[in-house]
């Protein structure tokens, strides 16, 4: 997958893929509007959602209904390096949701395509091209 990714001003950054722009911006205390989520906010959010979304499918897949359930995603911070050391993914469901399917519940978030590549994180190759701007 390629994504352009561009700066449409201020401290604004956005990302281009396909018919889709994901935008973000700095808060003002980080010289930015506000506009728009963190990219940092946005890599989490990809989280919970990866996360939903096999959520999601699971239930589909069973014909039981999702409403009532949502996930509470918690990052803990270590103080001394201040990168994420660990994440929370709580799956809350409704007292009706069947015993017999919550351990199968669990199971299926943690398939989330984004936590696997966490998981086994891929190497990384940043360089510059100069390019004629016509």
């Amino acid at each position: 997958m390629e994504m352009v990714i561009d700066f449409p001003g201020g401290a604004r950054v956005d990302a281009h893929f396909g018919a889709y722009t994901v935008s973000t911006d700095q808060p003002p205390m980080g010289g930015g509007e506000g506009s728009a989520p963190t990219p940092f906010a946005v890599f989490l959010s990809s989280i919970g959602t990866c996360a939903g979304i096999y959520v999601l499918g699971f239930c589909k897949q069973r014909g039981l209904s999702v409403d009532g359930i949502r996930i509470i995603q918690r990052a803990h911070t270590d103080p001394l390096t201040r990168m994420i050391s660990k994440v929370d993914l709580e799956i809350q469901v409704p007292e009706d949701f069947p015993e017999k399917y919550r351990a199968s519940l669990v199971r299926s978030a943690e398939l989330c395509a984004v936590k696997k590549h966490l998981e086994t994180p891929p190497a990384f190759d940043v360089f510059t091209k100069e390019v004629s701007i016509v």
